[in-house]
């Protein structure tokens, strides 16, 4: 490919930034990925140890289409790279008296598990499945991919987005439908895989119900790291570059207009337009931290309300354990209670609920011969609650496991041949996380749509945001969808020439 192609910076190789790299690259810019970390994926990174191989960070797919149309731009097929599966049921759901729903695309199945909890919320679960879906089709099919750096658009939305509840939390508007508190939970606590409180995210936030049923839940062979891998190939069949080990100093600006960046090391590279997919708040407090900011100032950014963070254990056994499903919520005695531990007041509970997940269900190669891979995640307050994880980490693991031999793991100790940790403190020092939140902003209404940080800067002209702290939001359907907006909004390589 020609050289003279206009360059595109992109920092950070997450699902944004990669998604990103792909649409500048089939828009005819020359692309080069800077990523701090000595290999690709970001919060998606992949460890490998003693031959297992642990997901850093999602484990879920859905919206496969997002994916695929990143293959179709480089006249590809997904499938060709990636081998998808289809998990069903999506999960289970473990309360803590020992009850086990099963959450499954079947309506018919999902009936029989509301009715076997509560007759009486079978017809509240038909209104809800009717409700999320009118909420997906607006909120995330017209809006997801639609740039909110106009006021006039919110406004152009607002009706509609207030029509279907948005200014109730998503635990208020599940409670219109389920009078059971297990049922309750198991409709509302969807917001915790995008960093959000059940009790204050906004009820659009609904609409993952309805997502998982319509495009499913899916795990690729090999752990999401694939995924990853394909991407890359993708990037780099461009004529793409990935450079590792090249932490992002500041972008530099001249004119009010971004010019490249500098690395760490001192090098400077310029470049047409510059996208980052760092974290939001490091992007403008640390990144443009020498260029006056008139809206995402230091006030603000401190003012603002972060994700909760997470616990992670990745740990190997050797031996399989075949009665745990792949992807298992393990819930605590408490549920409110809990999310007002970590949210609001920013302690950490001894108590918790867990999300497992066994990848090796699906995937036997990501463990030696006869062997399991698990990763089991707590959620827990960001860093601004002022735990010290270097003294209380190893004593919550402890805890964790205990959890888990007393509930679906038993004797669960005996087994552990690998092990490691992912706290707060490595989202903050890792992956540059403002206070070590794990998923950035926090997803409040006033924290949404234009109240989120916009893909196109408002501080810097050529500057252009991707990832969880952006609009739409976290997760992956977000995160790519995020980059999706910049065929929006970044001008044809054309007019760079």
């Amino acid at each position: 490919m020609s050289e003279t192609r206009p360059h595109a910076i992109v920092i950070g190789s997450g699902f944004g930034g990669l998604a990103a790299a792909v649409r500048l690259g089939a828009r005819g810019f020359r692309v080069t990925v800077l990523e701090k970390l000595d290999a690709p994926g970001g919060r998606a990174y992949v460890y490998r140890q003693d031959g297992f191989v642990f997901d850093a960070g999602p484990t879920i797919i859905t919206a496969p289409y997002l994916l695929e149309e990143l293959w179709a731009l480089c006249g590809k097929r997904l499938a060709d790279d990636v081998d998808l599966r289809s998990i069903d049921p999506f999960y289970q759901i473990r309360f803590d008296d020992g009850t086990v729903m099963r959450c499954t695309a079947d309506l018919d199945a999902m009936r029989a598990e509301v009715r076997r909890i509560e007759p009486e919320d079978v017809a509240g679960f038909d209104r809800f499945i009717r409700d999320s879906e009118a909420i997906y089709n607006i909120a995330f099919l017209q809006q997801a991919a639609q740039p909110f750096h106009k006021f006039m658009t919110m406004l152009a939305a607002a009706p509609d987005l207030l029509r279907l509840g948005g200014q109730h939390s998503v635990f208020n508007k599940v409670g219109q439908y389920f009078r059971n508190e297990k049922l309750r939970i198991a409709f509302s606590f969807h917001p915790l895989l995008i960093g959000g409180n059940p009790l204050t995210t906004t009820a659009y936030y609904c609409l993952i119900a309805h997502l998982e049923r319509t495009h499913g839940v899916h795990f690729a062979m090999g752990g999401t790291g694939a995924v990853v891998t394909g991407l890359v190939g993708l990037i780099e069949g461009q004529g793409g570059v990935l450079r590792y080990n090249a932490e992002v100093e500041q972008v530099t600006v001249e004119a009010g207009r971004a010019t490249g960046v500098r690395l760490a090391d001192g090098e400077e590279i310029p470049a047409a337009i510059v996208v980052s997919n760092a974290d939001v708040a490091w992007t403008y407090g640390r990144l443009l931290s020498r260029h006056k900011r008139r809206r995402w100032t230091d006030r603000k950014l401190k003012r603002a309300r972060y994700s909760m963070s997470l616990f992670v254990w990745y740990f190997g056994t050797n031996r399989r354990f075949e009665d745990v499903y792949h992807h298992t919520m393990v819930l605590g005695p408490r549920y409110r209670e809990l999310l007002d531990d970590i949210f609001t007041k920013k302690h950490l509970a001894e108590d918790f609920s867990l999300y497992l997940h066994r990848p090796t269900a699906t995937d036997p190669s990501l463990a030696p011969a006869g062997c399991d891979a698990f990763y089991v995640l707590a959620p827990v307050p960001h860093l601004g609650g002022g735990v010290d994880w270097r003294a209380k980490a190893e004593p919550y693991r402890a805890a964790i496991q205990r959890r888990l031999e007393e509930t679906i793991m038993p004797g669960l100790g005996e087994t552990i041949v690998t092990s490691r940790l992912l706290t707060p403190q490595d989202f903050q020092d890792r992956l540059l996380s403002v206070n070590g939140a794990a998923f950035s902003l926090e997803p409040q209404l006033f924290q949404s749509a234009w109240f989120r940080p916009h893909n196109l800067s408002e501080e810097v002209a050529g500057l252009y945001l991707v990832g969880a702290g952006t609009h739409p939001g976290a997760g992956l359907p977000g995160v790519v969808s995020s980059a999706k907006i910049l065929d929006e909004v970044v001008p044809d390589a054309a007019s760079f020439r």
